[in-house]
């Protein structure tokens, strides 16, 4: 690992943040590490870094909810890797965010060499997830198809759709992105359609399917 690398570490928690950099800086060369505390910081720090090599996301930041988070950064930022790191580790919440193109995927529980391998692994271009997952096809074909939907939002229409997903009215989206609320009602118009659902409340109800994960 070389000194040039930079990672990403975005957490609402200061303290795994904290434990995360000591972690990384433990590794040869000692990449440079930006934090983010919520979801539009992380989104600012991808933005800022250009050419940062990683991010780490944690699933449950507030501007987020679960895995939407993850959908909006793969398509605003293709180039880079994001690997999830949550304490929710179960294998549908492993499965569901390798196949929304995570990286791969850290539990909260994994020890520091656990850790470093992870990164190690995913810097390498390779996937990494935790110890004895067996990557699979998704069992349901409803959740399936959801994940085919979800990956046709633009990267505004996930970042509009995680918050309709926090409860957000229009006109508060539109000022959090600094656009027209005519803006946003033609981005739910459109989510509706990519979903193949009614109204914002099914569109939630949709990406809680697979975005419901613990704190």
């Amino acid at each position: 690992m070389t000194s040039d690398l930079t990672i990403i570490i975005a957490d609402d928690h200061p303290l795994f943040r904290g434990a995360m950099r000591q972690a990384l800086t433990g590794m040869t060369g000692s990449p440079t590490i930006v934090e983010a505390g919520d979801f539009t910081a992380a989104r600012q720090a991808a933005i800022d870094n250009v050419s940062a090599d990683l991010m780490l996301l944690d699933l449950t930041m507030p501007g987020v909810s679960g895995l939407s988070g993850l959908i909006a950064l793969r398509a605003e930022f293709q180039s880079l890797p994001v690997m999830i790191v949550s304490a929710q580790d179960d294998p549908a919440t492993i499965q569901r965010a390798l196949e929304l193109g995570a990286s791969g995927f850290l539990s909260k529980s994994a020890g520091v060499e656990e850790i470093r391998q992870g990164i190690e692994t995913v810097l390498a271009g390779d996937i990494f997830t935790p110890p004895g997952f067996q990557r699979g096809m998704e069992h349901e074909p409803e959740v399936a198809d959801l994940l085919h939907r979800l990956q046709t939002l633009t990267p505004q229409q996930s970042r509009v759709l995680g918050m309709l997903a926090e409860g957000l009215l229009n006109k508060q989206i539109a000022y959090e992105l600094g656009v027209s609320e005519a803006t946003i009602k033609a981005h739910v118009s459109a989510i509706l359609l990519k979903l193949n659902v009614d109204s914002r409340t099914q569109a939630v109800i949709q990406l809680g399917k697979i975005s419901a994960v613990a704190a």
